[in-house]
């Protein structure tokens, strides 16, 4: 049998009070996915097929997907950006190490505006059917070229879609993780236990994402996004008055950036700040406050440890 838990917390929710007894925590997430997609013209084994419409190029190089991806860094992200900065939002900014190699003025300006910059693997990639040793050389590549250009190193981790059975295993033997955010099955944080203590889920949410807008997910206009969203909001909302909750956001800057969707994200944005009892965090700040409310001790990253990673596995140059 294997140990999937359909339990959680049931009638044991603990009494854990937010930051000013708020009701509610909500963790925006801006996914950096722009240069980390599939491509043949990086060197990839395929190309992406899923972005506005769903279509597959073969063999080349399929140069409509690429420029679909492109419009993230170079509109998408200065409209998001400047959203949550004219209110005072910080948000985790789930990041591809290949896509920040690609454009590092995003976890730069991120960072500069108080963003917690956390890791969404090399490539944008589900890892379900990765070696244990090819994942322990994505996390290893991804923490290092996030803390080159940020100048810290990563406490988030959220791979796309499907994890393998060994993600969190792996994240927690690494050391540097506090949290990771592959799972999809509550509205709040929760423990795992394991040899090297206590380590922090935070379930994330494909409902209140953009990626809706693609794939027939529902999403049409701007405020289909954010209706939807302010509908998730209150439930919750309504239901902090008795125990804690915490709602995650999902946005892309190819996406929500576009001109006609943005307006949606601001709505939304709007809505949430005319309410009292509401802390808008990072996932990491939400992590750290679950476990001190936990009576847990404080989290330090640890060393990575040597044999982390075969040592001929560490050279990325030739790599995709």
């Amino acid at each position: 049998m294997n140990s999937r838990d359909f339990e959680g917390y049931r009638n044991n929710v603990p009494r854990i009070k937010w930051p000013n007894d708020a009701r509610l925590a909500v963790s925006i997430v801006v996914n950096i996915e722009e240069g980390a997609e599939l491509s043949i013209g990086n060197g990839d084994e395929l190309n992406e097929q899923i972005y506005e419409v769903v279509d597959q190029v073969i063999g080349v190089r399929d140069l409509c997907m690429e420029s679909h991806f492109e419009y993230g860094p170079r509109a998408g992200w200065p409209r998001i950006r400047d959203a949550l900065r004219a209110r005072g939002i910080l948000a985790t900014i789930n990041s591809c190490g290949r896509a920040l190699q690609a454009t590092p003025w995003i976890a730069k300006e991120a960072i500069s505006d108080g963003h917690e910059v956390a890791a969404h693997g090399w490539r944008w990639e589900s890892h379900a059917n990765m070696t244990e040793q090819e994942e322990r050389k994505v996390i290893t590549r991804t923490v290092s070229i996030i803390k080159q250009i940020t100048g810290k190193s990563p406490v988030g981790w959220h791979t796309r879609s499907a994890s393998s059975v060994s993600t969190r295993r792996l994240l927690i033997e690494h050391g540097g993780f506090l949290y990771d955010s592959n799972a999809y099955n509550d509205d709040l944080p929760y423990l795992v236990k394991t040899t090297e203590g206590a380590h922090v889920v935070l379930p994330y949410a494909f409902d209140t994402n953009d990626m809706r807008f693609f794939n027939n997910g529902g999403f049409v206009f701007g405020n289909d996004f954010a209706n939807y969203c302010i509908d998730a909001f209150n439930r919750l909302y309504k239901e902090g008055l008795f125990a804690p909750r915490m709602l995650s956001i999902g946005l892309h800057t190819r996406i929500i950036g576009k001109p006609a969707r943005i307006d949606g994200l601001e709505k939304l944005l709007d809505y949430i700040l005319e309410h009292k009892g509401i802390w808008l965090s990072t996932r990491a700040d939400i992590a750290k406050h679950w476990r001190a409310a936990l009576g847990l001790p404080v989290w330090q990253p640890k060393p990575c440890p040597d044999n982390f990673i075969l040592e001929n596995s560490l050279d990325f140059e030739n790599e995709s």
